[in-house]
């Protein structure tokens, strides 16, 4: 398996913290709207920043522990 370098490992970090920030923002979102459709929407859209938050961070725990 290929290792990543430490700027990579920074950039995964980074994209960790987007997506997170991303996904709380439109979490927030969600609970300003008052049209039921859009609310879901944006939850939806959340969670699934949500699943690429764990998902890169279960890729980012386990690349460290090979370095």
């Amino acid at each position: 398996m290929h290792q990543l370098t430490m700027k990579e490992l920074a950039l995964i970090e980074d994209e960790i913290r987007a997506e997170a920030i991303t996904a709380k923002t439109l979490n927030w979102c969600a609970t300003q709207c008052e049209d039921p459709q859009v609310q879901q929407m944006l939850e939806a859209i959340a969670e699934s920043h949500q699943l690429n938050v764990a998902n890169l961070s279960q890729y980012f725990n386990r690349t460290k522990m090979m370095q």
